[in-house]
């Protein structure tokens, strides 16, 4: 099977590179060619994406915004040849999901949607979170590629459902990072140790991911992105037009705050949530 695996950035690096550990021959794409040589001599390089689509048996991608993801796929369905599975990885629009695996269909093209989270050291240790949308039988025909990348993978439903699972797991995420943030700044505020706050945080009830990994980043103000603030902020405002007639506060809430904070710190990751707070005692 020849795979071609386009988007090298701080989540596609590494799963291509997990791809090729594993014996897979893979082909990468990057609209900044510099980005994708980088990987040699582990994988491939294509420079025209058209021509290295119509050879490819599967696709994956993982792109910056639902505009990217349309522009990749619209260019390259009509030229992939039929029986080719496309499996898009971005955090992407539901709605566009479906439109692009109908027509995927339309072409004779199967389409999964199956973003990820985990962030760039789930990424790098293959471990990965992998939240599947489409056909069944698609998905169980790309699964053992998806092993290589991820740790925990699940199928969802039909076309949409990948993308709407991912969106739920970023309203979670949202108010984690708040919490773990809003927690810090108090007990800053009141003059406690903050290494000795995170002991007690991830020692107890209130540990999770965020909170070992990014919440240590907040303290250090290691603000490096493994999750970008642009990002982040992308998926909430998906989400949030994907919510009308829901009331969820707490997204509305992360929202607002990440639009703020995105005003400073837009490159930086999504640990720097801790500048907003950190902001206001100033």
């Amino acid at each position: 099977m020849k795979v071609l695996f386009i988007g090298t950035g701080v989540m596609g690096r590494p799963m291509a590179l997990n791809l090729a550990k594993n014996n897979v021959d893979v082909t990468v794409y990057n609209r900044t060619i510099e980005k994708a040589k980088a990987l040699e001599p582990h994988v491939k390089v294509a420079t025209d994406l058209v021509l290295e689509a119509k050879k490819a048996d599967i696709i994956f991608s993982i792109v910056g915004y639902p505009s990217d993801v349309r522009a990749v796929y619209e260019t390259i369905i009509p030229h992939c040849k039929k029986g080719t599975i496309l499996v898009d990885m971005t955090t992407s629009s539901v709605s566009l999901a479906v439109e692009l695996s109908s027509l995927a269909k339309h072409y004779g093209l199967e389409m999964l949607d199956a973003p990820v989270t985990g962030g760039d050291s789930g990424a790098i240790n293959g471990t990965l979170s992998i939240m599947v949308g489409g056909e069944e039988s698609t998905y169980q025909t790309i699964f053992p590629y998806l092993t290589y990348m991820g740790k925990t993978i699940t199928y969802m439903g039909g076309p949409g459902s990948g993308q709407t699972m991912k969106l739920a797991n970023q309203i979670t995420i949202a108010g984690n990072i708040l919490g773990i943030a809003e927690g810090l700044y108090f007990a800053k505020e009141k003059g406690l140790n903050l290494e000795d706050v995170y002991s007690v945080i991830v020692g107890g009830s209130a540990s999770s991911w965020q909170a070992i990994h990014n919440g240590k980043k907040m303290i250090l103000k290691d603000y490096q992105p493994g999750f970008y603030v642009k990002h982040f902020l992308k998926d909430l405002k998906l989400t949030l037009e994907e919510s009308i007639g829901l009331d969820l506060p707490l997204l509305k809430l992360a929202e607002k705050t990440y639009s703020i904070l995105s005003e400073l710190h837009n490159d930086a990751g999504t640990q720097a949530i801790i500048e907003y707070y950190l902001s206001q005692a100033k």
